[in-house]
């Protein structure tokens, strides 16, 4: 730019802020979602970048613009709906369903008795039963869920956490039911145990030997299940209890580096396990600021892993994740608002480079989705990969004055948390001391706040109301109080039915295990097969685990 040009460009700025400055504006909250003070206009003074360090160039260090060259002119992300309620006979019947919609990938909602390791006929699980996700006590269940379904064409991914090992080893001892090598499966199982204590609260045992059984399942799936994805490390839930956007990409990134540190640890080689790490992102309405989560996340782990770990593989280099759109932004209000919503969070999702995405249906917010929403939800993804043309170029926005800007901000505020984390000693005391809590909280609080007072506008909520605040009814989808009565009587049979013998040593072999150093995911796989069920191997890890009790935060 010469002197003359630069001198030109000064007086256009002058004036474009003189004339801002006399202007009047609406009024309004001019934050992001996050609560950050967001300029008027971003130009070349609010951004330093090296395009060659930061950007790269797509499927290249450090992947701020993607993580393939190709990026979606070479395959679309997978399309995933997130599925499973009452029975496996009826999430297997919705699985076909999807399956035959085009979905190219399955992902599994458990009912909170299997997320918190119990079977469905104990005292504890009476009335929740298949309510917010499907009932699996046993390989018999699994079995029924994926019934008809090849397992070793289809990726699965299972969004469950501190009994994710025993599950895993249902599916492969499924898998190999069915004649299926459990090196042929490709899929994901969650096994984010360290968000449970900040965000989700869904843990069997305290945190240190669930880092163990994590560990154990990276192991044994390096050598036994190679295409498989031991850990999702999660921020969607950190996101939907109430961080930041910032907190979400800090606390979720955090969380991944102490599993390397811990698979290091172990002795396993980083590049030996890393490249089967996965990460699981919430999309939210603010736009822009989404996206530049999104490119900040590749661009701070492919640094870590490199400089911190010594990771040689680009593989180890690489944040892929799975992506789904917020939940926490639907409202019972207006709720056909939800699918503009879900549009706007799917596409944010695209822009910013996601490999897989869910996308939450409509009537969320008043029961386990319809048919009828679960086909808007999934026709939503396709509109934006066939009719819109987005996916025809890799990271769209790369450049923009104020993506670029965003994108440096948040890498700033998760460095700021890394340097708290560590000078709290870590991922685990953090946790212990109530910090992530504690922080989450604050988000949460703040934005309530602004949502009460009217700074942040929620169409349907407190704007835009409709005289009639109960709104047009819609369908909703119920569980049947029946799907307890069968899985309750199903279970009672499989005890009865199983060589009870061949059970209770697969069970010894659980403690023995527990209480020693060899692989838990051996016994687990061999405990499916004998067809114990989920709350009798957990009852064993309570027992020689102990169980952890939250700090108190307020």
């Amino acid at each position: 730019m010469t002197e003359t040009q630069e001198v030109k460009t000064v007086d256009a700025r002058r004036l474009w802020q003189e004339a801002y400055s006399s202007a009047k504006l609406r009024e309004a909250n001019f934050t992001s979602l996050s609560g950050e003070e967001l300029k008027p206009l971003y130009g070349p003074d609010d951004v330093r970048i090296d395009a060659d360090q930061d950007l790269g160039h797509p499927g290249s260090f450090p992947f701020t613009r993607g993580v393939h060259p190709t990026m979606y002119r070479g395959r679309l992300w997978t399309m995933r709906q997130f599925a499973g309620f009452g029975s496996a006979r009826e999430t297997n019947e919705r699985f076909r369903y999807l399956l035959g919609l085009g979905q190219t990938g399955l992902s599994v909602a458990f009912d909170f008795p299997t997320l918190m390791g119990y079977d469905s006929d104990d005292a504890i699980s009476r009335g929740e039963v298949g309510q917010v996700g499907v009932a699996i006590s046993s390989l018999q269940d699994m079995e029924t869920m994926m019934a008809g379904i090849p397992m070793d064409k289809v990726s699965t991914s299972m969004t469950i956490n501190g009994p994710a090992p025993i599950l895993l080893a249902f599916y492969i001892a499924c898998a190999e039911r069915q004649g299926i090598a459990a090196g042929e499966l490709r899929g994901t199982v969650q096994n984010d145990i360290l968000k449970e204590y900040q965000a989700q609260h869904a843990w069997l045992v305290a945190p240190e030997p669930a880092l163990r059984m994590i560990t154990d399942l990276m192991s044994y799936c390096s050598r036994a299940v190679p295409q498989w994805n031991t850990i999702s490390i999660s921020g969607y839930h950190i996101r939907e209890a109430g961080s930041t956007a910032a907190q979400e990409l800090a606390f979720t990134l955090a969380n991944g580096l102490e599993y390397v540190r811990r698979g290091v640890a172990a002795g396993m080689d980083v590049d030996e396990f890393a490249p089967r790490l996965s990460f699981f992102f919430d999309s939210h309405l603010d736009f822009f600021e989404e996206i530049a989560k999104f490119r900040a996340a590749r661009r701070i782990w492919a640094r870590k892993l490199r400089a911190d770990f010594g990771a040689q593989r680009e593989a180890s280099w690489k944040v892929r994740f799975h992506t789904q759109t917020a939940g926490v932004s639907l409202t019972a209000q207006q709720p056909e608002n939800n699918i503009v919503r879900t549009t706007l969070e799917a596409l944010a999702a695209v822009l910013g480079g996601t490999q897989s995405l869910h996308t939450n249906s409509m009537d969320e917010t008043l029961s386990l989705p319809t048919e009828k929403a679960v086909k808007i939800a999934l026709r939503t993804q396709q509109v934006i990969a066939e009719e819109s043309e987005v996916a025809h170029v890799a990271d769209p926005l790369g450049g923009s004055y104020y993506i670029e800007a965003l994108t440096n901000r948040i890498e700033e505020h998760a460095q700021a948390y890394f340097d708290e984390i560590e000078r709290l000693g870590g991922v685990v005391p953090a946790i212990e001391a109530g910090f992530f809590q504690k922080e989450i909280h604050r988000s949460a609080v703040r934005y309530q706040q602004d949502v009460e007072q009217g700074k942040k506008h929620v169409v349907g909520v407190n704007c835009y109301q409709d005289e009639d605040q109960a709104g047009p009814e819609i369908d909703i989808h119920r569980i049947d109080p029946a799907v307890e009565v069968d899985q309750r009587e199903r279970l009672a049979k499989l005890r009865a039915g199983r060589d009870e013998v061949a059970a209770q040593a697969a069970l010894a072999a659980v403690r023995a295990a527990a209480e020693g150093t060899d692989n838990l995911m051996d016994c687990f796989v061999a405990a499916a097969h004998a067809d114990c069920t989920l709350g009798e191997i957990t009852a064993i890890l309570r027992d020689v685990f102990g169980e952890f009790k939250e700090p108190k935060t307020l």
